[in-house]
């Protein structure tokens, strides 16, 4: 995947300024950033459902958004959308039918986000928690070769969120690009590159190791902060 020089306008103001960077299939990498900071927008250029106003986004070799891309890219929503008036099960049915992803997968990814004993439940009886693994389901189904996440964690136990980013790693062992986004600073170390962005611009591309030894201190979030300040070790 490769962004160069993006730019993005929304509402005549400009929200992207420029970005520009490259991922190598089969990684884990944070999105992070505070809330506003451009994460969505980034997001939504990716899978090709943003409008962009300069510079280029290539995902698998292909311009992103392109039909050659339909069922190779998973993309969960930060608010979930799947039907709340069906049950967990029915959505992905739906929703694997939509992509023609094979009717085994439902099974699959119910197991894979730990909803087996909710898979007849309306998902509006859900808690906000089981919701989100609904939506994360729903992006999983037909093996996509990149998965993009707008804070899937939110919500849901430690437990469950070190389960998920230890889903998050199979995936990526695998050959599934992961790009995972969160304002979370903790998450950070949960992945092996960090894109870092505050107000619409892009302040590191580094790995976890890269960044603490760039700002001298072994906490992300202090790192995050210096790198804010401008300060470098």
């Amino acid at each position: 995947m490769s962004v160069k020089d993006l730019t993005v306008l929304r509402g005549g103001r400009e929200v992207l300024h420029g970005v520009s960077f490259d991922v190598p299939r089969g990684h884990v990498v944070g999105l992070l950033g505070p809330s506003g900071c451009g994460k969505t927008t980034l997001m939504r250029a990716l899978v090709g459902v943003q409008i962009v106003a300069s510079g280029e986004v290539t995902v698998l070799g292909e311009p992103a958004g392109s039909r050659a891309l339909r069922n190779k890219v998973g993309y969960a929503t930060q608010n979930p959308a799947v039907y709340m008036d069906l049950t967990v099960a029915e959505n992905l049915r739906y929703f694997g039918a939509v992509i023609g992803a094979p009717r085994e997968d439902v099974t699959r990814v119910v197991d894979e986000v730990d909803l087996g004993g909710q898979a007849g439940q309306l998902v509006g009886s859900l808690s906000g928690g089981q919701r989100n693994r609904v939506n994360l389901a729903v992006a999983l189904l037909g093996g996509p070769e990149l998965v993009v996440l707008d804070e899937p964690t939110v919500g849901l136990d430690p437990v469950l969120r070190q389960e998920l980013w230890e889903l998050f790693h199979k995936l990526a062992e695998n050959g599934t690009t992961m790009i995972v986004s969160s304002h979370v600073m903790d998450e950070a170390a949960r992945c092996q590159r960090l894109l870092l962005m505050r107000d619409g611009h892009l302040l590191a591309d580094e790995t976890p190791a890269e960044l603490r030894a760039q700002t001298g201190t072994d906490d992300l979030e202090e790192a995050f902060l210096r790198l804010i300040r401008g300060v470098a070790a």
